[in-house]
């Protein structure tokens, strides 16, 4: 059946590529509201995301155009080095390792830190077409029929809310880009792309993710005047944000001071100005789904996930009797294990009563799995489940990153934080893959940066796992080697 389909569908879209035009049945999309966060007020129409369903055509053709789009803007290295939204190698861990990793080092030099998380109101519902196709051939050098495809894209668009088999009346799209569509965020993110510009004139530090932008800044605790920078900053991207129809969310803007306890820290988190409101600053801020805290302990974040796992293995304990061993593990997997896993890359060298709250976790779900006793011993369990346990899990999320690194796999704003060791005389270890170890003050701070930590845990890798000749057989052995440390 499906042979008998690639011959029209690539008509079709080779047609709809050359002739730079999108079929009318192409762009009429069913709205299906989908509520943000489950204990928001169902009854608030705010509290709703509006996700566009597509025809699967409509997908298939935008996905070919995506890969273009994207080959060519990393061929021509359009992209904001520093946006880590919809772009291969790039995920909100590798976003938040840099953030961390700025902040800690900062952190160690004796420094306090300015963090503002930006929030957007509707980013996506309120991108002007005019502007965007300006940004596709001035910003971008998209031109002839690509850009007139671009043109019939965004033009005659079409959507109607569906609710429980109940449809409203269609009405025309004359703003925004479809939350659902495959080309549309990338289509925002290059929308921004003047933001950049804006924020390094002020020499301060940034990251986006989408529309989720953070901005930080360090100073010394006797020369705090240097945060007026930042709001001098915020200024100019509420400016350009209002008058490029996006809505910057004073209200909803978060600041978190990070550094040590000082009079000039206390000071500073009652006396923040942005936007022309006095702000205070909260005492943790929950950044891409992690919670920051003053001190970048992460001790709310793992409470956080403490809290949350055990509520889903409760759950799943009940449910235990009537699973299978397959389907009670993959279970575990879905709620608990992508939850320790998610952005642990970042609690290296946490303390380690931080470490075995989670590790009570892994336990406690280990014992559900294999109905174990409470107090019988856990370690013979975990390492028959081939469980790595939590420190080591987290050894081998911040050594793959390294790989990936080292490889070309991982975003440049990480590759640059490492440097291969090469000695000014010959010596034995000119040849051996080491990494430079930078040098730090304080080891709950710099010590925890992936700078330090990365080049450190990988000089201690053997050679024949440092050498992996791809990602797969790397993460095969470095698997095997961290069991072998854990377990032997």
């Amino acid at each position: 059946m499906l042979p008998d389909l690639i011959d029209p569908l690539l008509n079709i879209i080779n047609s709809s590529l050359s002739l730079g035009y999108v079929p009318k049945t192409f762009k009429l999309a069913a709205i299906k509201p989908l509520i943000k966060k489950t204990q928001l007020d169902p009854n608030e129409l705010t509290n709703y995301r509006p996700i566009s369903n597509l025809p699967f055509l409509s997908k298939i053709l935008e996905k070919v155009v995506s890969s273009q789009l994207s080959s060519f803007l990393q061929k021509y290295d359009i992209c904001e080095d520093f946006q880590s939204g919809f772009r291969p190698y790039h995920s909100t861990e590798t976003a938040l390792i840099r953030v961390t990793n700025d902040l800690l080092l900062s952190s160690d030099r004796g420094c306090i830190s300015l963090l503002v998380l930006l929030d957007l109101s509707a980013a996506f519902d309120t991108v002007d077409h005019n502007i965007l196709l300006n940004r596709l051939e001035n910003y971008v050098g998209i031109s002839g029929s690509a850009l007139a495809w671009f043109k019939s894209y965004l033009s005659d668009r079409h959507q109607f809310v569906a609710v429980n088999e109940e449809v409203s009346y269609r009405s025309q799209v004359q703003y925004g880009v479809p939350q659902g569509s495959v080309l549309g965020p990338l289509l925002f993110t290059l929308y921004m792309l003047p933001l950049g510009d804006i924020i390094r004139k002020y020499g301060v530090s940034f990251h986006c993710y989408a529309d989720d932008t953070q901005l930080y800044i360090s100073s010394r605790p006797g020369e705090t005047y240097q945060f007026e920078k930042l709001m001098d900053c915020v200024v100019e991207l509420k400016n350009w944000m209002t008058s490029n129809f996006l809505l910057l969310n004073s209200e909803k803007t978060e600041v978190l001071v990070i550094g040590p306890k000082t009079s000039a820290c206390n000071n500073l988190k009652h006396c923040l100005i942005l936007d022309g409101c006095s702000v205070n600053s909260s005492s943790s801020v929950r950044n891409l789904g992690v919670l920051f805290d003053g001190n970048l302990s992460f001790e709310n974040h793992i409470s956080s996930i403490c809290k949350t796992a055990f509520f889903h293995l409760k759950n799943i304990s009940k449910l235990r009797p009537m699973l299978s061993m397959s389907n009670a593990e993959t279970l575990i997997h879905a709620f608990m294990t992508s939850r320790l896993d998610y952005c642990n890359a970042l609690l290296g060298g946490c303390s380690a009563r931080l470490i075995n709250k989670l590790q009570l976790v892994q336990n406690a779900a280990a014992r559900v799995l294999t109905r174990t006793k409470k107090y019988d011993h856990i370690s013979p369990v975990l390492s028959i489940l081939h469980w790595l346990p939590i420190k080591h899990r987290i050894d081998f999320k911040i050594l793959l990153i390294t790989y990936k690194a080292l490889n070309g796999l991982a975003p440049q704003y990480l590759s640059e934080l490492l440097s291969h060791y090469s000695p000014s005389r010959p010596l034995r270890s000119q040849n051996s893959g080491n990494l430079i170890i930078p040098r730090i003050s304080k080891s709950t701070a710099g010590g925890r940066s992936f700078s330090y930590l990365a080049p450190k845990l990988w000089n201690n890798l053997p050679y024949n796992v440092r050498d992996a000749d791809t990602l797969c057989q790397f993460k095969s052995r470095l698997k095997t080697h961290l069991f072998n440390l854990a377990y032997t």
